[in-house]
């Protein structure tokens, strides 16, 4: 009976920084969403469109739009950029001359 307690202790211990940690994301507000759908829409997105054939790619690109003019990186939408990793970057010169241009 001993051993069962003490296994329930830990076991508790050990679960509660998980139950805390999942607490502490707060759900949006009714504001904070209107707020997110009116960027949405000034970077292009439609929520009532009749196009659905469309509907994820649209989001995602106003989405992007509003991430990079709000400077983030990491979120959601369509990743910008490229990368040539390993290999030294060359001017527009030296690119017009290795491609005939």
């Amino acid at each position: 009976m001993n051993s069962i307690i003490k296994a329930v202790a830990i076991a508790v211990a050990l679960s509660a920084p998980v139950v805390s940690f999942a607490q502490s994301n707060q759900p949006l507000t009714r504001a904070e969403v209107r707020s997110q759908l009116v960027q949405l829409e000034k970077a292009g997105y439609n929520p009532a469109s009749a196009d659905n054939a469309t509907y994820p790619a649209d989001l995602q690109a106003a989405e992007a739009k509003v991430a990079a003019q709000n400077g983030a990186t990491d979120v959601g939408g369509v990743a910008n950029g490229s990368s040539d990793a390993g290999h030294r970057t060359i001017s527009k010169a030296e690119w017009n001359e290795m491609y005939g241009h």
